[in-house]
């Protein structure tokens, strides 16, 4: 049987790789990329690994910069949603690939399509960015840490 309680609290077990990730996230969203696109890709990656305690974090701090609640609530069909700009949609395109390692095709076409939008240092970020979020998310669900009830 599955229950929702933490297993162990990983963050005080392990407080320099804890301190260390955190330090990692701080960098990635003071990145080029500018925070929206951080978050939009942090929100959209948690989706994929089903993440509850992130993507109501990233959900929350995209309410915080003033994205519109209807764009968010689309981001799972971002293929279909007119929200979305080329560039955030070259992003998300590129975090859907490489978080669905080893079922995707991030191909040398997916590449260059990712390039058309973004300079080889946004590549290098964004790379880093899907990176970050996907050990989050993997510490997250694994561990079962809880969203928290009340903010």
């Amino acid at each position: 049987m599955t229950t929702h309680a933490p297993r162990v609290p990983y963050y005080q077990l392990a407080p320099k790789s804890f301190q260390a990730l955190l330090a990692l996230s701080a960098t990635v969203h003071a990145s080029s990329l500018g925070v929206k696109l951080v978050d939009l890709v942090l929100l959209r990656v948690s989706q994929i690994n089903g993440c509850a305690y992130c993507i109501d974090m990233h959900w929350r701090d995209l309410i915080k910069h003033d994205v519109d609640a209807r764009h968010l609530n689309a981001l799972a069909g971002w293929r279909e949603a007119p929200f979305f700009s080329e560039r955030e949609r070259a992003a998300l395109r590129w975090a859907e690939l490489i978080t669905a390692t080893p079922n995707s095709d991030a191909s040398d076409e997916e590449f260059a399509r990712l390039r058309e939008h973004f300079s080889d240092t946004e590549i290098a970020e964004l790379g880093f960015t899907i990176a970050t979020i996907n050990a989050w998310n993997l510490l997250n669900v694994g561990f079962r840490n809880p969203v928290p009830e009340k903010v």
